[in-house]
């Protein structure tokens, strides 16, 4: 019964008669061999119908559904985090510059090798206590740039109100594929799930629209300036007034323009003669008032190799 999942990102099993009531690691080990099963149960790549499975002890009934998840490349990694990454520190604030790559958060066939993991046991380690941290926002996979965290229980509220109000001021750098005519532009639209699950646009008429799957069409907009033209490429800067999911990427994609690298919205995957390891977009700058003191605060992190080799050929 025991399967190669070297090229396999998720399998589903159903429990037969024989395995039902006993430990799901014995249905697992048959299924996928020993090793692999120690790595998905250690990793929380295994799911017990919609349930993520943390006791490989844990029993089932017969014809219940187990999937088993591992990472797209079939490969789990350990994130390192250093003193390097961390652009910005006080008693209450932790922001990161965060790489290519990272995850910030636990994924369905990963709860360990995110960013949130590897901070907690960097700063453990370096303070000999384990913090109290909170992730301000988010970012995609491959976006770079800056991250802020909360170090300290009291700076959430006001920072999420800072976040939700629109008064927190992001600026991203992006490269995108050819040179877009204006100088600057404004992409207002209605942002949503289709069908499939997948984040797109909508008309701005259809904002505030019921959506078949539960949700709303909601507003997203973004101002645009072009800082640099390369020819068949553009380094562009972006200003988001909301924070929808896939904003930029999906509004440079609807003006004709997507990001090197975001095959997802029709960007290039090679580049000059360059293979592209994800999209270029990079988080470079946020501004606000510090949610403890009031004072402003400004926190920048400088654009990746990853951008600036393309710009210097």
């Amino acid at each position: 019964m025991t399967r190669d999942l070297s090229h396999i990102h998720a399998i589903t099993l159903t429990v037969p008669a024989e395995f039902a009531g006993q430990p799901l690691t014995h249905l697992v080990q048959a299924a996928v061999g020993v090793e692999v099963a120690g790595e998905l149960f250690a990793h929380g790549g295994v799911w017990l119908e919609r349930r993520r499975v943390c006791d490989p002890d844990m029993s089932a009934p017969a014809g219940a559904q187990i999937r088993l998840r591992r990472p797209p490349d079939g490969c789990y990694t350990t994130l390192t985090i250093t003193p390097e990454d961390i652009c910005y520190e006080d008693a209450w604030l932790l922001a990161l510059n965060k790489r290519l790559g990272w995850y910030t958060g636990p994924t369905p066939w990963d709860t360990e090798g995110n960013m949130r993991v590897a901070l907690n046991r960097m700063l453990t380690a370096r303070d000999g206590v384990e913090p109290r941290l909170h992730l301000a926002h988010q970012l995609d996979r491959d976006t770079s740039g800056v991250l802020l965290c909360t170090l300290d229980p009291r700076a959430n509220a006001p920072l999420q109100k800072a976040f939700a109000g629109h008064t927190v001021d992001k600026t991203y750098r992006a490269m995108c594929r050819g040179e877009p005519a204006e100088e600057t532009f404004d992409v207002r639209t209605g942002h949503g799930r289709a069908r499939g699950g997948c984040w797109r646009l909508y008309p701005l008429a259809q904002v505030g629209m019921e959506l078949p799957g539960g949700g709303r069409v909601r507003l997203a907009h973004t101002t645009f300036q072009v800082e640099e033209r390369l020819g068949d490429c553009a380094v562009i800067q972006a200003f988001p007034h909301t924070g929808r999911t896939h904003q930029i990427r999906l509004h440079l994609a609807r003006w004709g323009h997507p990001l090197l690298g975001d095959t997802r919205y029709g960007g290039p995957l090679e580049f000059r003669n360059r293979m592209l390891p994800g999209h270029l977009l990079h988080a470079a700058r946020l501004a606000l008032r510090h949610p403890i003191t009031g004072q402003p605060l400004e926190i920048q992190a400088p654009l990746p190799d990853r951008f600036t080799a393309i710009i210097g050929q």
